[in-house]
C-alpha cells in the first residue's frame, strides 16, 4: 500500500502526543493539554484503523504460510477459506485510510454566522426562509449546539422573514453546515391560492465560519457605526434607548447590525462577528476562485447563486441537485432531521477528493 509509510508517520506522531500526555508536566499547562488532546482526538481514528489493517496484513501472511508449508489438507481449506475474507477486509481498510488521509478542511470546527433571506417569490418566499430558519434551529437542538439570534427583518403580513442572521456554536458546526450555502428551492401550494396550484420560489442559505481577530485585520478607521433604536418585540426599552447597532465597511460597502440585544455593547460585538465571519469569506472565495475555475466541485459548497436543493411538498421530496439525491421525507427534514442528507453529502464530497487525488 502506497501510504505505509506516511501511516507509519501518523502512529509515530500519536504515540509520542500520548507520552506527552502521560507527562505530570503537562497537567499544568492547560492550554497545551488541550491543544495535545485536540491531536490526539484527530489521529485516533485513522490510528486505530491503521493497527487493524497491520492485523490483518499479518493474518493474510500467516494463512499464505499455512497454505504452502502445511501438510494438513483441512489446515489448508481452512485458511484459503478465511484468506480470501482477510483480503477482502484488507481492501476495505485501504479505502477506509485513503478517505481518512484526505487532509480535513481547518474551518469544519469553526462556529458559523447563517444568513438566510427571502429570494424570488414575494410572500411565500419569506415563509419559506422562515421555515428554513425553524429547520436549522431544530436541527441546532438535535445537536446540542448553541443558536443565537443576530439579527431578523420580518416580512409583513403571514409571518415570514425578509432576512435573518444568527450565530450557531458547538462541535464541528462548519464541517456539518457548509454545504447548506445555495439557492434552496420549494414547490407546494401558498396560503394565499385558492386555486391549489402550485408555487416555486426560493430562499438563499449562507453559512460562513466564525473567525478569530487574527484571521481578519480590520482598521477601525475604515468602519462608519451607527446606532439606533430597535424596533420589534423587547419590552420597555423598545424606541426610548438606542441600544441596535449598524456597522458598514467602507472598502467593501458591506453593511451589517444587530439589535437583538438590550446592549449596545452585546450589539457591537455581534455585528463586529458578522462582518469578521463576511471579509473572512471574501478572502478565502479570492484565493480558492482560480482552483474553482479550473476543477468545479461536485459538492458547490460555496456557490450560493446555484439553485442546490429542492423542498416539494405534495411529493413529501427533497433533493439535492449537486448529488442527485433524493429523499421521500420531507416532514422529518423540515423538523430539523439532516443527518442522513448531510452524511451523504460529506461522503460525496470525500468521494470526489479522492478521485482528485
Amino acid at each position: 500500500m502506497d501510504f505505509v509509510e506516511k501511516l507509519k508517520d501518523i502512529k509515530a506522531k500519536f504515540e509520542d502526543i500520548n507520552r506527552q500526555l502521560s507527562d505530570p508536566a503537562i497537567m499544568s499547562d492547560q492550554e497545551k493539554l488541550i491543544s495535545l488532546s485536540k491531536k490526539r482526538s484527530e489521529l485516533e481514528e485513522i490510528v486505530s484503523v491503521y493497527d487493524r489493517y497491520e492485523k490483518v496484513e499479518d493474518e493474510i501472511d500467516e494463512n499464505l504460510r499455512i497454505i504452502d508449508e502445511e501438510d494438513d489438507s483441512e489446515l489448508i481449506s481452512f485458511a484459503k477459506e478465511e484468506l480470501e475474507s482477510l483480503k477482502e477486509e484488507r481492501d476495505e481498510l485501504e479505502e477506509k485510510i485513503k478517505l481518512l488521509l484526505i487532509p480535513r478542511d481547518p474551518n469544519d470546527d469553526k462556529n458559523v454566522i447563517m444568513e438566510i433571506r427571502q429570494g424570488t417569490g414575494g410572500e411565500e418566499a419569506a415563509l419559506f426562509a422562515s421555515d428554513l430558519l425553524r429547520m436549522y434551529t431544530r436541527f441546532a437542538e438535535l445537536k446540542g449546539w448553541k443558536f443565537e439570534l443576530i439579527d431578523l427583518n420580518e416580512s409583513s403580513g403571514l409571518g415570514g422573514i425578509k432576512e435573518a442572521t444568527v450565530s450557531i456554536s458547538g462541535k464541528s458546526v462548519y464541517g456539518d453546515l457548509k454545504f447548506e450555502s445555495g439557492v434552496h428551492r420549494v414547490q407546494r401550494v401558498p396560503l394565499t391560492e385558492a386555486s391549489g396550484r402550485i408555487h416555486t420560489s426560493a430562499a438563499s442559505v449562507a453559512v460562513l465560519p466564525e473567525v478569530e481577530d487574527v484571521e481578519v485585520d480590520i482598521d477601525p478607521s475604515e468602519l462608519k457605526i451607527d446606532v439606533y433604536r430597535s424596533g420589534g418585540a423587547g419590552g420597555q426599552n423598545v424606541n426610548k434607548v438606542e441600544t441596535a447597532i449598524r456597522i458598514t465597511h467602507l472598502p467593501t460597502g458591506i453593511v451589517v447590525q444587530c439589535q437583538d440585544e438590550r446592549s449596545q455593547l452585546k450589539n457591537r460585538h455581534k455585528a463586529m462577528k458578522v462582518l469578521k465571519a463576511r471579509l473572512y469569506d471574501i478572502k478565502v472565495r479570492e484565493q480558492t476562485d482560480e482552483i474553482a475555475a479550473q476543477r468545479k466541485s461536485m459538492v458547490k459548497s460555496g456557490d450560493r447563486s446555484e439553485k442546490i436543493r429542492t423542498y416539494n411538498y405534495p411529493q413529501n421530496r427533497v433533493t439535492d441537485h449537486r448529488i442527485g439525491l433524493t429523499l421521500y421525507n420531507l416532514s422529518n427534514i423540515m423538523e430539523g432531521d439532516l443527518f442522513e442528507l448531510i452524511e451523504k453529502l460529506k461522503i460525496a464530497d470525500r468521494a470526489e477528493k479522492l478521485k482528485n487525488g
